[in-house]
């Protein structure tokens, strides 16, 4: 898939607030500083359309981009959060879960991971959550570039051995680098042959 535009259109803190013509929204999540405005970037190649900082927990909305004028690109809140308070984080919670759980838009959620660090309780957990609620999702690993591609497949497998305990069909995964673009053909193929099928 070629990407021709990529538009802001709007931030809102309620899923009901959100877009309402219909198109499909492919939305990223992940914990605080997973990489995941970089990895927007890199697939739109757009360098400053989604946010990035080096301060954890930047996106407070939900801010979604259209894509093409076909399909939009959602960037979500991350989740975890250590530093806010407790409000906040419930507040914060609740708008993830209404959104994850009643847009009916949402065609697909990307679940970020930062392949450097072994399996997180929070990333565990909420994945969990997706699972149970048969939302549908894809796991994509990000910062690829931070490891060897020796150390890449092992990190990988040991994620997957843990949800094999759980689940008897895997999530598909991707593997992916913001800075080198390492799985962004890849992961827009995904959506490509999902928008077909739609």
């Amino acid at each position: 898939m070629k990407i021709t535009s990529a538009t802001y259109i709007s931030s809102k803190s309620n899923y009901l607030q959100c877009p309402n013509d219909g198109r499909a929204e492919y939305a990223f999540i992940g914990r605080s500083n997973v990489g995941k405005s970089s990895l927007i970037n890199a697939l739109t190649e757009r360098r400053k359309l989604a946010l990035t900082s080096s301060t954890p927990g930047k996106t407070m909305c939900i801010n979604h981009f259209l894509i093409n004028e076909q399909w939009y690109l959602v960037d979500l809140p991350g989740y975890g959060y250590a530093q806010r308070g407790k409000k906040e984080v419930e507040k914060l919670k609740e708008m993830i879960s209404c959104y994850v759980l009643k847009r009916e838009q949402l065609v697909c959620l990307f679940v970020l991971i930062d392949i450097r660090h072994n399996p997180q309780k929070v990333d565990l957990a909420f994945l969990h959550f997706l699972g149970s609620n048969g939302v549908p999702f894809a796991i994509v690993f990000t910062k690829a570039d931070k490891l060897s591609t020796a150390a890449i497949k092992p990190t990988v497998e040991k994620y997957l051995n843990i949800l094999k305990e759980e689940w008897e069909e895997l999530p598909p995964h991707f593997i992916t680098s913001a800075t080198q673009k390492t799985g962004r053909e890849e992961l827009l193929t995904y959506i490509e042959e999902i928008n077909k099928s739609i």
